[in-house]
């Protein structure tokens, strides 16, 4: 029996309220009720409710305006609806303002305890998610989610290319998980046993690239005090992964080749080779066809490098992958930060959604973990991610809305306008954040299309 969740009944009708008190409590849950809905939010500021249960139609504050004023005061808290039959469209607005779910009267009490189970049950699904997601034994890697046509795709791919032994070159914008995919056919491949070593080719002074690929004998220039292996042959038996490849300076780049083709390498300083065995992963975020014409590339190396060609898609066009990347990150920054955030507000989640995401996986990672840092709530909201990525917002509107008791249409307009100032005037934008057509848009706004 749940007899650890607490129910807040709200209904301006005395008579139900008692029944669905007594019968809700019948079946286990501790329940109270409140016919008044400014007693209700009261109450609500001082006490603890796993769920709040109330009518749509009431007197002084109606139930969507009930629920922002709750929200306002504490994000997150799960919301049940009760509207009449035929207002299955306001019914539909509720789940769109952050409602977890709404049932219509006529009902049963079956039907009643069902919704209820239903809320309880999606929000633990959520969470459940979350720990999936990041499970080690997950054969999807840590911040590469494939719910999406396109990654299932890549990750099919990557899985069949860890199985040889050939070069593979990851191309794609910064930030969309080339070093994950890199890790993922490394851990996924016969050499899974052996290291994993990366070098950014970008990072490294001309003067030490060589040195830190192919090791140093001591003594083969002034700061070389002893021998070092490097990279190739300290993941004998393994993977390197060379990152931004394209930005390998052009002296280094036969030699590179040269270790390709024969599986040698000759340190800095040193008379003789030696041989290894290592697997090679390149990667670049520019587009290489441009580096070969402009000289920045050899072909050979190129075509060496290019036996299995990966192209990691941008966030942009990942859609279906947005909801539970945002968990997983969303874990993944609460763990970092030793902080506990429940849930993403509906508002917040519209806004990630929509949001072009030119940073990719790394912008979205950054942008929740600073809204975790600044988050004074269990739930991160529009106004976090506003704080964490600088955008223009109303930190008051949800408040200011239940307040000043606006009518639905002004309501509407303000939110409307809200979008727009978070977007910088992008309609187009703004139209994906609030789910509707631009040309809808323009007919809200009185604008010419």
């Amino acid at each position: 029996m749940p007899k650890s969740k607490q129910l807040l009944v709200i209904d301006d009708d005395n008579g139900v309220v008692d029944y669905l008190t007594e019968m809700l409590t019948t079946n286990g849950y501790q329940t109270s009720g409140e016919t008044d809905p400014q007693h209700a939010l009261e109450r609500l500021e001082t006490e603890h409710f796993d769920l709040v249960i109330s009518d749509v139609e009431m007197p002084g504050l109606r139930g969507l305006e009930l629920m922002s004023a709750i929200h306002a005061r504490k994000p997150g808290q799960l919301i049940l609806l009760i509207t009449a039959f035929g207002s299955i469209d306001l019914g539909v607005r509720s789940l769109q303002a952050g409602a977890c779910g709404f049932i219509t009267k006529p009902f049963s009490l079956t039907d009643l305890l069902a919704a209820i189970e239903r809320a309880f049950r999606d929000r633990q699904m959520r969470r459940e998610i979350v720990r999936v997601a990041t499970d080690d034994q997950n054969p999807i890697p840590h911040g590469l989610v494939a719910e999406s046509p396109k990654m299932q795709k890549i990750l099919q791919l990557a899985g069949r290319a860890a199985r040889i032994n050939s070069p593979v070159l990851l191309t794609g914008e910064s930030g969309v998980g080339k070093g994950a995919l890199a890790r993922f056919i490394h851990e996924h491949s016969p050499r899974a046993g052996g290291p994993f070593l990366q070098i950014n080719c970008a990072a490294l002074p001309f003067t030490l690239v060589e040195s830190e690929l192919f090791g140093v004998r001591k003594g083969a220039y002034t700061d070389a005090r002893e021998h070092r292996p490097g990279l190739f042959v300290e993941a004998d038996g393994g993977t390197v992964f060379l990152d931004e490849i394209a930005e390998m300076p052009l002296a280094i780049q036969p030699k590179l080749l040269q270790a390709l083709e024969t599986g040698k390498v000759r340190p800095v300083g040193a008379d003789s080779e030696v041989a290894t065995d290592v697997r090679i992963i390149a990667a670049t975020n520019q587009p290489i066809e441009k580096a070969l014409q402009s000289g920045l590339m050899r072909a050979d190396l190129y075509y060496r490098l290019n036996v299995i060609r990966l192209d990691i898609p941008p966030l942009r066009e990942r859609s279906s992958d947005m909801d539970l990347l945002t968990d997983q990150l969303l874990e993944k920054a609460q763990t970092k930060l030793g902080r506990k955030i429940l849930s993403i507000s509906a508002e917040a989640m519209r806004w990630i959604r929509a949001y072009s995401w030119p940073g990719n996986v790394r912008e979205l990672a950054n942008t929740l973990e600073r809204a975790v840092a600044l988050a004074e709530h269990d739930t991160i909201l529009l106004e976090d991610l506003a704080q964490a990525t600088q955008l223009p917002i109303d930190d008051n509107f949800s408040a200011n809305a239940a307040t000043q008791l606006m009518t639905l249409a002004e309501l509407e307009i303000n939110y409307i306008h809200r979008v727009l100032g978070i977007t910088q005037g992008n309609k187009a934008q703004a139209a994906k954040i609030l789910d509707i057509d631009r040309g809808t848009l323009y007919r809200k706004l009185g604008d010419d299309i």
